[in-house]
């Protein structure tokens, strides 16, 4: 593992290799902090670790790794999980190739690439050239290639680089045809793409006024700006767009229409579903910003203009979504006409393609792909190859053919070029498998939840296991935000199938899988009934014979780790190993650091007392009791963590080792130049997933065997 050293002096560790492993756990100084909130005392006794840049937080990081590290070094089998996740990492992978221009951008990793390489080509059937490979940028990998767009005429590339798994990118501009930078170089981006104006001179970006020195991984970022960046001068002299300083929580971002007429606002309020979209017409100099919907009481999402008519997605009077044509000469509601109407599944993203609309559905949590003209006339639906995940579809109006990927969670992905005109598709690339996905078996069920609520689960397993309540299971979810999660290729969970193992991922209320009532079923006050979900999945798994409690283990990330916090928080009887990953920990301060103060919009606010007393009710570290026997828990964070600062998972951490009274190691890992996860390079997800895999084999108890 390579963890977080430091020059600091600290005392040393014993690990005891006897019949079992005794643990000496890092001397976590408990304060006195102690605040009232809403007339309720809230103690927080590890709020020092909080200050990232104290020496003391540094050495109680480097005790703490040094004590996991030397944990795992003890266990076997390590080597073995390892070289299997190498394996089967290693494949040529593609991404989906795209057009501007009179050229083809593509992406592609050779296999154990840190970071994958953006290709150009004139043709599809000619092997690209390098545009940008980022792995040159660092020598550990670590820099990584952000986002990226490319001019109308293909001329230009604007691209944003993230260091150590930062949020805060910088943007950057490459001539295409000699892959040279020119001299554009803009900070203090984060939560931005570039949107290029139609001739070519300059694009639109959103920033930040630069934090305080010290501050620039802890700091709020609010009065978010959309500038307009012309190609070659400095980033002082670049024109404010737009700003709100009356409003500055809210979340600017801005797009040109594909026919340069209309400038595009997305304006969004913390994470909450519902928006406003503004637009502004280029083609009058001067014109006023104009707030087509600024009521916030849905979602709105710009797909195409027919002229002046605006095609906008929304889940106004359609929980699962319908398509809109708002008429900008007559703009009232009265006056909208229902282009695509709701239907039982999800509508969850339109694409104007080569004259058509293709719209992406979600059915059961997974894909389902329908074509329609532009006045909504159905004209049938686009073939998948099985039960998974369709993505892409994106292009011109104008064009003649559109890519698309397809996963499975034993499908490693397959982009297919997609003739718009005879609705007909061919493989583009296929990687080649080093397995044979007949060897494996997914089955989605539905079970119900404490209230009786109906909720999906896919299973994934090798065929022929015995339901013999034995089997190591990795029960996998997040449930929030909106965010759906669908059929997906993994060389982690191909690893853990190997390895004899069960995967199972529910598809939690608080995700977008059933649309917006699905999702406000989950939030705020009611973010119990994701626990709830999570607990009956579990509980399904044991009823069924798939595991038992000493062979089921819970992991999750970001919203998931304080999802995994929470529920191992209330049933600790329930499982045998918990992986809380980049946590929400602390549910009474989340929303003072950096973008936290965003999911008020799901979570509540501590400031709002009926809410802080159910964000109290649940919060990870606030619970935790004195005495309890938990189950044998890796919390794991990164010291570059600017979405979910590490705070969060250190101060549970601390406080669940102090509390813990049972046998099992309660350990955190924190990765170095590493952040909330976009951007990990390949060899630290390999470590990362080595490690896990190497604590659950002992956790709950059963012998590496992957045969070669």
């Amino acid at each position: 593992m390579h963890m977080i050293r430091t020059l600091l002096a600290f005392a040393p560790l014993t690990l005891l290799a006897e019949s079992e492993m005794t643990l000496t756990y890092p001397d976590s100084r408990p304060g006195d902090t102690v605040e009232t909130l809403h007339g309720v005392e809230v103690a927080d006794p590890y709020r020092w670790l909080e200050d990232l840049n104290s020496s003391e937080t540094a050495s109680w990081v480097e005790t703490q790794n040094e004590l996991t590290e030397d944990y795992l070094s003890e266990i076997p089998g390590a080597e073995t999980i390892n070289k299997h996740l190498t394996e089967l990492w290693n494949y040529e992978r593609f991404g989906m190739p795209f057009h501007e221009g009179d050229r083809y951008f593509y992406s592609k990793n050779d296999g154990l690439q840190n970071q994958s390489v953006l290709y150009t080509t004139l043709s599809l059937e000619e092997e690209g050239s390098v545009l940008m490979d980022p792995n040159t940028l660092s020598e550990d990998g670590t820099v990584a290639l952000d986002d990226y767009s490319i001019s109308d005429d293909g001329k230009l590339m604007a691209y944003s680089i993230s260091r150590s798994g930062s949020d805060w990118v910088e943007w950057k501009v490459r001539d295409i045809a000699t892959g040279k930078d020119l001299s554009d170089h803009l900070l203090w981006s984060k939560f931005s793409g570039a949107n290029w104006s139609k001739d070519g001179k300059g694009f639109y970006y959103g920033r930040y006024a630069p934090p305080k020195e010290g501050d620039e991984f802890t700091a709020k970022n609010t009065d978010k700006k959309i500038y307009y960046h012309r190609i070659g001068d400095d980033q002082e002299d670049d024109v404010l767009v737009y700003e709100r300083p009356d409003q500055p929580l809210w979340g600017l971002s801005a797009g040109v229409t594909d026919d340069g007429r209309y400038l595009i606002y997305y304006i969004s309020q913390g994470t909450d579903t519902k928006n406003g979209l503004f637009y502004q017409d280029l083609s009058q100099p001067d014109s006023p910003v104009v707030e087509l919907l600024a009521d916030f009481d849905a979602s709105y999402g710009y797909v195409t203009n027919l002229g002046s008519t605006f095609l906008v997605r929304t889940d106004l009077d359609a929980p699962k979504q319908r398509l809109v044509a708002i008429d900008l000469e007559n703009p009232a509601r009265e006056n909208w006409k229902t282009v695509i109407p709701e239907s039982e599944a999800t509508l969850r993203s339109v694409s104007h393609v080569g004259g058509i609309l293709v719209a992406s559905y979600m059915k059961d949590a997974h894909s389902q792909i329908l074509r329609y003209e532009e006045d909504g006339t159905l004209l049938g639906e686009v073939a998948l190859p099985g039960l998974g995940s369709a993505g892409g579809f994106r292009g011109k109006k104008e064009a003649k053919e559109t890519f698309y990927a397809y996963s499975s969670f034993t499908d490693p992905g397959t982009i297919f070029r997609y003739d718009i005109s005879s609705n007909t598709s061919t493989i583009f690339k296929r990687p080649e498998s080093k397995f044979d996905p007949a060897n494996y078996e997914t089955r989605q069920i539905f079970y119900s939840s404490k209230d009786g609520t109906k909720v999906p689960m896919f299973i994934v397993h090798k065929k022929g296991i015995e339901l013999n309540g034995q089997n190591p299971t990795y029960l996998y979810a997040y449930g929030g935000f909106n965010i759906s999660l669908t059929p997906s290729y993994s060389p982690v969970v191909m690893t853990w199938l190997d390895m004899g193992g069960v995967y199972a991922l529910p598809n939690l209320r608080g995700g977008g899988e059933y649309g917006e009532d699905w999702h406000q079923g989950g939030m705020k006050l009611r973010k119990q009934n994701v626990f709830d979900d999570f607990i009956a999945a579990a509980e399904y798994l044991i009823e069924e014979n798939y595991t038992s409690s000493p062979k089921l283990a819970i992991a999750g990330g970001s919203n998931g780790g304080l999802l995994v916090g929470a529920c191992m928080v209330q049933r600790p009887d329930l499982y045998g190993a918990c992986l809380p990953a980049v946590g929400v920990m602390d549910m009474l301060r989340f929303h003072k650091f950096t973008i936290g103060w965003a999911w008020q919009a799901e979570y509540g606010s501590p400031d709002n007392k009926e809410e802080f007393l159910a964000l109290k009710a649940y919060s990870p570290y606030h619970n935790l009791k004195k005495g309890e026997n938990y189950p044998a828990t890796m919390v794991t964070t990164s010291d570059h963590d600017d979405r979910v600062v590490p705070s969060h998972s250190f101060k549970f951490a601390a406080a669940l080792q102090a509390a813990n009274e049972g046998p099992d190691p309660m350990l955190i890992r924190i990765e170095t130049k590493s952040g909330h996860g976009a951007g990990t390079p390949t060899s630290k997800r390999i470590e990362q997933a080595t490690d896990k895999f190497t604590f659950l084999s002992k956790e709950l108890n059963f012998e590496v065997n992957l045969d070669e």
